[in-house]
């Protein structure tokens, strides 16, 4: 099995997240437009979370810490 690099891994969420960003509207409309929308909101969420990641490898295990303070309450 190939090692981990977790800063590779992180990267690729980042570009996930800003690949949301630009993917296009498909062509719906109504309840499965509002259904893709609010997908790509919980996707770039979602990716840009584990993106902004600090991850470990400890004792064989992934850490992802993730600080989820305001800016200003953050140490």
């Amino acid at each position: 099995m190939a090692e981990l690099n977790v800063e590779e891994m992180l990267a690729r969420f980042r570009e996930r997240a800003v690949a949301v960003k630009k993917r296009p509207l498909p062509p719906v409309a109504g309840e499965e437009r509002q259904a893709f929308i609010q997908q790509a909101q919980a996707d770039f969420q979602d990716f840009a979370i584990i993106g902004d990641a600090v991850a470990e490898i400890e004792d064989g295990i992934l850490v992802l810490r993730v600080d989820l303070r305001p800016p200003d309450q953050r140490t």
